[in-house]
């Protein structure tokens, strides 16, 4: 039931979301398909920082990077390119991706599953209560009996560093964005974002300079970023290991930054890039209403309930519970959520146990990832260290792909590395590690395994066809065989 005046409405919905993104819009898919009624409320554009500025945009753009690498890997491919990439064509492409970031379409997705859309800035107003104010004024308060869904993402951080302000550093969003390829690019941060703008610019045509403080790719295994970092520096990236930014200068707006190395150098770029690390998007959404930190990472149990709020009403998806701040793992928690919520309306009992229905436990084991660099890079459950870290009695095993014949047909000198960390109690995979042109498709099998605890007795007899990439499966099988 609505009522309504001149400026400010009152509804009453089942499921409130803040927040749409992906994530947003899959709790809200699985709220409605549970038979509950739900409002979604986005402050920007539908379809949220994944579909315009994160995921969608990137792979878009280093599509054409990457596929003009594989011609070149391939002799007769490569003698065919004879020309640079069309970067007014590479940015055209994007902009298709992104529809010109025109949020129609994904707004009448919204609407066709049978939720109402609230365009504004909401904020929590006390238990089980949104406000939404609208650009034009006008206020919204919404009530709900089941839960609000908080899937509000998160936002870069700049680092708290002499004349950052003055350099106007780019984002992320600017790195995906933008259509000008800048002469000189200066990227600071060697994870995902870092690694896979550098690919992404240096094969656009610019000097990218790549600083990171550690290694690239810190959350993988080592060699991970190691191969990354070779293939960057054979691209012409000037790729610099053990390096920080102490102070920016920009007296001239249109004219180039200067960066100060902890080293005592100078570095002097077009564009100065950071993506140093992030934050969650909650400082502004009423979490002190219900006796919440603003700004503050929300912390859920196993079904994104969050802790320390009277009742059971108030969930948090994707990035801003930090748990894995990935887009498909967001999508997860959501719609795993939504079951939940909709269990709990019913007056259902939940299946939380690990790996049952209403539990996130993908987020503790297998997580995938990949980074879209040259090679790519993917990954799934833990890394050796982390499996050692926490008490298991484990083997590693490694092979160089170059040892499978079906990736040396898939690239002349094929080069990568795979690794698989064994649980040697349980017989089964802990984690996956696969580095190499192509290996993103790879890496689903992967999770199968991992996800699925599938015995290595077992999983030799999945057999990989001949020849394709993903024999590589049975030469890690068969050198842990071998011991």
């Amino acid at each position: 039931m609505t009522e309504t005046d001149e400026n400010q409405t009152t509804a009453t919905y089942d499921v409130v979301v803040l927040g749409a993104g992906p994530v947003g819009q899959n709790v809200a898919d699985r709220a409605r398909a549970a038979g509950l009624t739900v409002a979604v409320v986005e402050r920007e554009l539908v379809g949220g920082e994944c579909s315009y500025w994160a995921c969608v945009p990137s792979k878009a753009l280093l599509r054409p990077v990457i596929a003009l690498a594989d011609a070149h890997r391939v002799d007769g491919a490569r003698q065919a390119v004879t020309g640079a990439l069309d970067t007014a064509r590479v940015f055209a492409r994007r902009n298709r991706y992104v529809t010109d970031w025109d949020d129609t379409g994904q707004a009448q997705w919204v609407k066709s599953i049978g939720a109402d859309l609230y365009r504004g800035h909401g904020r929590i107003d006390g238990p089980r209560r949104v406000t939404v104010t609208s650009g034009d004024g006008a206020r919204h308060s919404l009530t709900a009996r089941h839960a609000v869904a908080v899937a509000t993402g998160s936002r870069p951080v700049l680092p708290d560093i002499p004349g950052i302000q003055e350099a106007r550093p780019w984002t992320n969003r600017h790195g995906t964005d933008s259509s000008a390829v800048p002469g000189r690019l200066a990227i600071v941060g060697g994870g995902g974002v870092g690694a896979e703008m550098a690919t992404l610019w240096q094969g656009l045509g610019s000097q990218v300079t790549l600083l990171a403080r550690r290694r690239l790719l810190p959350r993988m295994e080592p060699f991970a970023g190691e191969l990354v970092a070779r293939s960057l520096t054979a691209a012409g990236a000037d790729v610099r290991i053990g390096r920080q930014v102490t102070a920016l200068r920009r007296p001239d707006p249109t004219g180039p930054v200067t960066l100060t190395l902890d080293d005592g150098s100078e570095l002097e770029a077009d564009e100065v890039m950071f993506a140093t690390g992030r934050t969650p998007s909650t400082d502004d959404i009423g979490l002190d209403t219900v006796g919440l930190t603003p700004g503050s990472w929300l912390d859920v149990d196993t079904t994104c309930l969050v802790r320390g709020a009277d009742g059971e009403w108030l969930y948090a998806l994707g990035d801003v519970n930090h748990r894995a701040l990935l887009t498909h793992q967001g999508k997860y928690q959501a719609r795993t959520a939504g079951d939940a919520i909709g269990a709990r309306a019913a007056g259902l009992p939940l299946d939380d146990s690990p790996w049952g229905d209403h539990a996130t436990t993908a987020d503790q084991h297998a997580v995938p990832q990949v980074f879209f660099t040259d090679p790519e890079a993917a990954a799934v459950g833990l890394t050796a260290e982390q499996a050692a870290h926490a008490g298991h009695r484990t083997k590693t095993v490694d092979v160089d792909f170059n040892a499978a014949q079906g990736a040396n047909l898939y690239a002349d000198d094929y080069q990568g590395h795979a690794r698989m960390v064994v649980d040697l109690d349980r017989d089964v995979l802990l984690g996956v590690t696969l580095v190499g042109p192509g290996v993103s498709e790879l890496l689903h099998s992967a999770t199968v395994a991992v996800a699925g605890q599938v015995p290595l007795k077992r999983l030799r007899h999945a057999i990989a066809c001949f020849p394709t990439v993903s024999e590589i499966w049975l030469f890690l099988l068969a050198a842990h065989q071998r011991g």
